[in-house]
């Protein structure tokens, strides 16, 4: 994950208001993994001070299989912040623990304005883009679309779908390779969503670490173009397993590539037999209303969540 790539330990984003032109660099540490800890100490002299540690605590230790992590089989040390030694999984579990917290906050937020939040994912090239623009040109006028652009670099994409007639903040997440919950925060404290709206978070080209780190969406949508190999909910399954949705992009390229539509379900309901599978071509408009028909039901349903006491946040 990335605590190998080190985009979860640190990494500066920087968020672009394109309608007001607004840049706001976020220095990320998210997982401050090595806040240090203050000391203090009493000489013999009888002068005292404090001062901080990195150091890392013995009831810090994660234990597997009865033996503290850094004698057992998957340890491996990251060094360098302040003197500090963390396991990989030890980092890795502060890391996508405090990005939880932030997103039950988002959640919460998204919930109490009957705010519909999707988080889309999938590899680079998949039609992500095209597709959100086609369905702002075709639902501005009935539905209330707010986005949130994810790239390491430029506002590309960003400009696109501000041309298409939704309001967007770009989120330029730098080394990062996907967007955590406290960037989606300060995307949408810029674009002010309103009660009723739906907020469409278009994630890094990535099918790795976007499936680990919960934006506080209401559903992950993963997109599959039918340029890419039906095998890839088995190459990546821990991405088609949080999905609640597999969009099956570009059919209309169907008859000029080898691709496999009823293999490409089957692999997807082998890792996730819930997930729904919606078939279609964001450049044609084949299929698109199905999609429309999905959210319009989903935004419905974020709508009665709102004020039903047994929803969970």
């Amino acid at each position: 994950m990335c605590g190998h790539c080190g985009c979860g330990i640190s990494a500066n984003a920087t968020i672009h208001n394109l309608q007001t032109g607004k840049e706001t660099m976020m220095e990320h540490r998210l997982a401050d993994p090595t806040r240090h800890r203050a000391h203090h100490h009493r000489h013999a002299d009888g002068r005292s001070h404090s001062h901080d540690h990195g150091h890392h605590h013995e009831d810090d230790h994660i234990h597997v299989d009865g033996m503290p992590l850094e004698h057992g089989p998957h340890h491996e040390l990251i060094s360098g912040y302040g003197g500090a030694h963390l396991s990989v999984v030890e980092l890795e579990a502060r890391v996508l623990a405090k990005n939880d917290a932030l997103a039950m906050q988002n959640r919460a937020w998204f919930a109490g304005r009957e705010t519909l939040a999707l988080n889309l994912v999938s590899s680079p090239g998949s039609g992500k883009t095209t597709l959100l623009e086609r369905t702002i040109r075709d639902l501005k006028s009935e539905l209330n679309l707010f986005v949130v652009e994810g790239d390491q670099a430029t506002a590309n994409d960003g400009e696109r779908i501000r041309a298409a007639g939704a309001p967007v903040v770009q989120v330029n997440t730098g080394a990062g390779c996907h967007l955590e919950a406290d960037m989606v925060a300060r995307g949408v404290r810029e674009l002010r969503p309103g009660t009723g709206s739906i907020v469409m978070i278009e994630n890094v080209g990535n099918l790795v670490c976007p499936a680990m780190f919960d934006l506080g969406e209401w559903a992950k949508i993963v997109i599959l173009s039918v340029t890419e190999g039906e095998d890839k909910p088995l190459k990546y399954p821990h991405m088609f397993r949080a999905a609640k949705v597999m969009i099956l992009n570009k059919i209309d390229l169907i008859p000029y590539v080898e691709f496999d539509m009823e293999r490409a379900d089957a692999y997807a309901r082998q890792v996730n037999p819930d997930i729904i599978t919606l078939r279609l071509s964001a450049l044609t408009g084949n299929g698109l209303s199905a999609w429309y028909g999905w959210l319009r039901q989903e935004i419905a349903a974020a709508r009665s969540a709102a004020f039903d006491p047994r929803s969970v946040i």
